[in-house]
């Protein structure tokens, strides 16, 4: 234990994913844990040996973001306990210990491991972040538990994958608790910055990436008119930087940098988390009652009785999902439909089953075809499953009406509607949701930040027949905002984006993209900021960097960033919009087969060679991210031949994210709890 300061880095071995074989976000962090982390234990007499996983409460939650049961098993772990949990010594056992490096944790490691009868025979221990000096003394000084140490080391992976390019910070209630009525004066503020801080540090160790850590400026020109929570990003990124300052003594850790950052808050667009998306993930999410990624079914019981509830998980490894996710709900339908067809085409006991049912398969015939052709279960239960989800959707839709008030949504923000429409639209459809109705306003009100000055928005909140609660939540849309970027007396409530004041419009139609279906015209202001990082165009006045590079090592990086792109930038132009139906970008279109059941990820298609992948791009979203900003990610990967991920404190859908917005103006931060992730 000597020289453990030096024995407790990174492993040596190859983590980082700029080897020989390119490797996502999501597939090296597993990888780490599986491999660098489980795997380096099976050595010598422990080879071959089943041991104890011991885990804290917020490392149990990255290790089941990023593993299965199944894979920690193969790697040789018989029992998962919790460290705070009750357990029963065994002796005979090695144990690993994947904790935080508290104080708590470590008097609780030491009771384990000390005295004539410890827990278990060897300790394998491994920290999700930087051990504090004055930890590491404190069990260099118990004599009996040093022997006992099979190894001791910095992880540094403290941050929860939620995507194959995405993580959270676990932070569900960061808005309130900096942005808060009273986040300034809480103890919470600075606490809630240093661990988020502290997870994303931990991104680039556990990558072995050294970023430029960019961050969005306060607006204000005058020292003397910024608020503390228009410096919260400026906050983040100096405690970012701090962290990742002492990584640099890490083996292989790169001491220039390799990557971007930038950091932002929601303060950047305020329209994305409440419009709807109209993709198929998106609006199962938006739509249906579901838990996380958690999705109940009815399925016809095979006794003939009473339907039966059958609990999914709408994930990665279902390929029919992967496919289909960030495509539009028209056009994940017609795929569904084109896969039913084809596969009842190919296949004898189907066609039987169709030619009997009129040619319309339900989802009891599907039933019936997989008791037939039992090879078939797994294929034909994922196609009817979202054949299914999709068809609950599009009923939602229709009951609804949310395509008529998703063309004003869409409308509204490029400029194509206002009051008239607004109000018009309020009139027509006093039975709406009054959820969908507050949403368009806060739509409305961010567009035009004046028609909601003085009484003017309790007179539109009257005329929707909404309630004082939903009018706290348009007005608590200002304290995201912080200072205005000018001072102006008649401007109470002022919604900026990408700093540029319009009357009629908040985005411009994309210029260059290709014809996409009807209600896709919506973009969140993270697509345009990530092509700026990209190219190195982010206005320096606007978004701030703690180490800016040379001009020299920029231009190298803009030239590096234009070779990897796959597509030329589009000349910029305006281009007149169209209201017909339109089909999806070839980016939403993935490889994908007939059956649904051979389809690769989105980011191994033909159009990405991972052979030439450029340097990644990092953005983190403080306050949540949204789908939207997530299909970004996974477009913008494609476009421009660099990995994009997106780190958040969390990834709301738009109920959660007007309950958070609801909860500003209390005085007492509430604890919520996000949603539960199970190995």
């Amino acid at each position: 234990m000597n020289d453990s300061k030096s024995a407790m880095s990174l492993s040596d071995s190859e983590s980082s994913s700029h080897g020989s074989e390119y490797k996502f976000f999501r597939q090296t962090s597993r990888d780490r844990l599986l491999l660098e982390m489980l795997g380096s234990t099976r050595t010598g007499d422990s080879r071959s040996t089943w041991k104890v996983l011991i885990m804290d409460k917020v490392t149990v939650k990255v290790m089941s973001h990023s593993c299965k049961m199944s894979d920690i098993t193969d790697q040789g772990i018989s029992l998962v306990e919790e460290l705070f949990k009750r357990r029963e010594p065994l002796p005979s056992m090695d144990a690993i210990y994947f904790i935080q490096p508290s104080k708590e944790n470590i008097v609780m490691f030491l009771s384990d491991m000390s005295g004539r009868e410890p827990l278990y025979k060897t300790a394998f221990v491994f920290f999700s972040s930087p051990v504090p000096k004055e930890l590491v003394n404190h069990i260099k000084s118990d004599t009996s538990v040093l022997p006992r140490i099979g190894a001791f080391r910095e992880m540094n992976l403290e941050y929860f994958p939620i995507d194959s390019q995405a993580f959270t910070t676990d932070h569900e209630g960061a808005l309130q608790e900096l942005y808060g009525a009273n986040a300034e004066n809480s103890r919470k503020f600075d606490a809630c910055l240093n661990v988020m801080a502290t997870r994303i540090a931990t991104v680039f160790a556990s990558l072995k990436e050294f970023p430029h850590v960019r961050y969005r400026a306060a607006k204000a020109s005058d020292a003397s008119e910024v608020t503390f929570r228009d410096t919260v990003p400026t906050k983040l990124a100096a405690a970012v930087w701090n962290s990742l300052s002492k990584y640099k003594s890490i083996p292989n850790f790169p001491q220039t940098e390799t990557c971007e950052l930038l950091i932002l808050d929601r303060s950047v667009d305020q329209i994305a988390p409440v419009i709807h998306e109209w993709t198929y993930d998106a609006m199962c999410h938006d739509l249906l009652d579901m838990d996380g990624n958690k999705y109940v079914l009815e399925v016809p019981s095979k006794m003939g009785g009473e339907p039966e509830k059958k609990e999914v998980i709408l994930e990665d490894n279902d390929p029919v999902w992967l496919e289909l996710r960030h495509a539009h709900i028209a056009d994940a339908s017609e795929r569904l439909h084109d896969k039913m067809t084809n596969f009842v085409s190919k296949n004898k006991a189907a066609q039987m089953q169709s030619a009997r049912d009129g040619g319309e398969i339900s989802t009891r015939d599907m039933q019936k075809i997989v008791q037939a052709l039992p090879k078939y279960k797994e294929q034909v239960e994922k196609l009817s499953l979202h054949v299914e989800i999709a068809g609950k959707i599009n009923k939602i839709i229709r009951e609804l009406g949310l395509r008529e008030l998703g063309q004003l949504e869409q409308d509204l923000v490029f400029g194509d509607a206002g009051a008239k429409e607004v109000i018009n639209f309020i009139r027509m459809n006093q039975d709406a949701s009054p959820e969908n109705k507050l949403r368009l306003l806060m739509i409305y009100a961010c567009v035009y930040p004046e028609k909601f000055e003085g009484d003017k928005a309790s007179k539109l909140m009257q005329l929707a027949r909404l309630s004082e609660e939903d009018i706290k939540v348009v007005k608590n849309m200002q304290l995201i905002v912080g200072s205005p970027v000018t001072k102006k007396a008649t401007s109470s409530f002022s919604l900026k984006f990408d700093n540029q004041k319009t009357k009629q419009a908040a985005r411009k139609d994309r210029t260059g993209e290709e014809e996409t279906w009807q209600l896709f015209r919506f973009y969140p202001m993270l697509e345009e900021l990530i092509e700026k990082v990209s190219k190195g165009q982010l206005a320096k006045n606007e978004y701030s960097c703690m180490n800016e590079p040379s001009s020299t090592v920029q231009e190298t990086t803009t030239k590096a960033s234009a070779r990897s792109s796959n597509a030329p930038v589009a000349p910029e132009k305006k281009t007149p919009h169209s209201m017909r139906s339109r089909r999806t970008a070839t980016w939403a279109r993935p490889n994908h087969s007939d059956d649904g059941y051979s389809s690769d990820s989105v980011l191994k298609n033909t159009s990405l060679d991972l052979r030439k992948m450029g340097k990644r791009v990092f953005v983190f979203i403080i306050g949540g991210a949204t789908r939207s900003e997530l299909r970004v990610c996974h477009k913008l990967t494609t476009k421009l031949g660099r990995e994009v991920v997106l780190g958040c404190t969390s990834l709301d859908d738009p109920p959660q994210y007007i309950t958070k917005l609801k909860m500003l103006s209390e005085t007492e931060v509430q604890q919520q709890d996000g949603p539960r992730f199970f190995f």
